[in-house]
């Protein structure tokens, strides 16, 4: 049956819906019902029931109510007159593409797009080291809770309880502080960008744990043979190595744990730092004293296919993790006593008391080194000085080894 041959005014029969011919000269055709409500026919024979009605902004919109044959004609009417109830009562009706639009805005607020690109403007600026390290704690800590969260709608008090939880539970207050800056720098993208109109973030480190500046705990320097001693008694001799390393060069931990063989020349005998992790963002250079050469030798005995010098158990191609030395002290009894970033405190207490009058070259063997200061041998970086500096530290180690 032709569309034309339909008696208008009356409503469709069954036997006319499933005759109706789909029209050669268009893409579809709608025959009206009754009470706003259309038999739509595609080029492609498809049949279907759809209803116009006027939305809440009083504009004209079309809802579909089913395929045909699976609704039929009472069945669609039915729907019909349901929908137009719902409609009377203040119900907000969404189409189709009414909720494809939501989603398609959801996606745009999700607070992990919002974290991603941040962390885009961040890259070219951090460190190689300190950007993948800024990622893997967000992934591990924010995504999980907020990731998929329209960050719109997150209200304030959501990340203060999330924030207070992960310091009270897991007792991280360092990366509690720099997990609270990433967020709240993001929130600031998104208001310059006019998506919010405030951070829910701002203020809120008021209310949260402040960590001790101070967090280098360590042993008296007279304690120190004694703490050597058990060092050289841990079960793991890679691990043992590893902190009779910290205790020679006092590097920061994350600087030993990322090091790979690459940064080691022991016939020049110097450990080269990348900038990209180093916490001044400058090269370093570190000479390294006839002792630490013997420990890096002992340790190329137990040299994996990695290029880490302290492989992850895991993977060959990830350090281990930043809690590792922690755990090995703490093992070995010095809990709340020393932690790896303490053996640079030891370290420059004494070579204060020692050269008094080179406080520079001091701060350069601790890698206090002032931007712009390039290359490893540079006289800024008082390169030859350390050498002698560096020596003098191992050798008084060894001296209070043997007089304990």
């Amino acid at each position: 049956m032709k569309r034309s041959e339909v008696k208008v005014g009356k409503r469709l029969s069954d036997t006319t819906l499933e005759a109706l011919e789909p029209d050669p000269k268009v893409s579809e055709y709608k025959i009206h019902d009754g009470d706003h409500l259309y038999f739509r026919v595609q080029a492609n024979g498809k049949k279907s029931w759809v209803l116009r009605y006027k939305n809440n902004e009083g504009k004209w919109a079309v809802f579909g109510l089913g395929s045909y044959p699976s609704v039929s004609g009472a069945l669609a009417r039915k729907k019909a007159k349901e929908f137009q109830i719902r409609l009377f009562n203040g119900e907000i009706i969404k189409t189709k593409n009414d909720i494809r639009l939501e989603k398609k805005i959801d996606q745009e607020y999700l607070f992990k797009n919002l974290m991603d690109t941040w962390l885009a403007t961040k890259k070219n600026n951090w460190g190689e080291a300190t950007y993948s390290k800024a990622v893997k704690s967000i992934e591990r800590h924010i995504y999980p809770k907020f990731g998929n969260r329209n960050y719109q709608t997150i209200e304030p008090n959501e990340w203060l309880t999330f924030f207070q939880s992960l310091q009270n539970d897991l007792g991280i207050l360092t990366q509690v502080e720099k997990l609270t800056a990433y967020c709240r720098s993001a929130y600031n993208l998104a208001k310059f960008n006019q998506k919010i109109t405030f951070n829910p973030l701002e203020g809120m480190t008021e209310f949260l744990a402040k960590r001790q500046k101070n967090n280098m705990k360590h042993v008296e320097l007279e304690k120190l043979p004694e703490l050597l001693k058990a060092i050289r008694s841990n079960p793991s001799r890679p691990i043992g190595i590893g902190l009779e390393l910290m205790v020679l060069l006092f590097p920061r931990p994350s600087e030993l744990r990322e090091a790979l063989w690459s940064d080691f020349d022991l016939d020049k005998a110097i450990w080269v730092k990348p900038a990209e992790r180093t916490k001044t963002g400058v090269i370093h250079g570190v000479p390294l004293p006839h002792q630490a050469i013997t420990l890096l030798k002992e340790l190329e005995n137990y040299k994996t296919a990695s290029d880490f010098l302290f492989p992850s158990r895991d993977s060959y191609e990830k350090p281990v993790s930043d809690m590792t030395f922690n755990t090995a002290l703490n093992r070995l009894g010095y809990k709340n006593r020393q932690n790896p970033h303490g053996f640079r405190h030891i370290a420059s207490t004494a070579l204060n008391n020692q050269f008094s009058d080179k406080s520079q070259v001091v701060e350069a063997c601790l890698g206090h080194i002032k931007k712009g200061v390039k290359g490893v041998y540079d006289k800024g970086s008082h390169f030859d000085e350390r050498i002698e500096m560096m020596q003098w530290w191992a050798d008084k180690v060894n001296v209070m080894e043997v007089i304990k």
